[in-house]
């Protein structure tokens, strides 16, 4: 489909960012990111010691010595666990992780001053479950992405470790981790 060149604004990343300085500030290209350190901190801790421990007891389960060898096994196990590290690291950082995404909307009216100020209005104006706004949808979401996140991982990385143990560690762990990241997000639009 062709269109008038003069009628479309062509927008550019300069463009954008220039708009962004002169109406916002230069503050605002990282507004909400104290409160997405805050949040993404205990997420990944979270998210990477219950996957640990998830694995750990299914794999403890009855009857789960005899599969112990058994690839579809394994990988059910990558999958339920790294989904339920992801719904579990969610759960509990859901509070921060809304905060970081009301702070991040205001543009000229600041409604909120800060994190604390943030938790602190939410909880005053909405009460508790205020906090939780939007768990549900948020966790159909981060369960199947944490699930295939590191499934892939863990699968990626122990093909090439057993194919290629000389490799670095540091090598294999980056590509695979970036590999992941890939595959959980494939068919989101971004």
């Amino acid at each position: 489909m062709h269109s008038d060149g003069a009628s479309l604004h062509k927008a550019s990343i300069f463009r954008e960012a220039s708009r962004i300085v002169s109406e916002e500030g230069i503050r605002a290209f990282w507004r909400g990111n104290l409160v997405t350190i805050a949040h993404r901190l205990p997420y990944s801790s979270i998210s990477f010691y219950t996957y640990e421990k998830y694995k750990s007891i299914m794999k403890s389960l009855p009857g789960m010595e005899k599969h112990r060898d058994n690839l579809s096994t394994d990988l059910c196990i990558r999958l339920l666990g790294g989904g339920a590290a992801g719904v579990t690291a969610a759960s509990v950082t859901y509070p921060l992780d809304l905060v970081r995404t009301r702070l991040a909307a205001q543009t000229n009216v600041l409604y909120y001053r800060g994190i604390t100020h943030a938790l602190y209005t939410i909880c005053r104006d909405e009460g508790i479950k205020g906090l939780y706004k939007g768990l549900g949808p948020t966790l159909l979401g981060v369960g199947p992405n944490i699930a295939i996140s590191f499934c892939v991982y863990e699968s990626l990385k122990s093909a090439w470790e057993f194919e290629r143990p000389q490799d670095s560690p540091v090598a294999v762990s980056l590509a695979c981790g970036s590999l992941s990241g890939v595959a959980s997000s494939t068919g989101k639009r971004i």
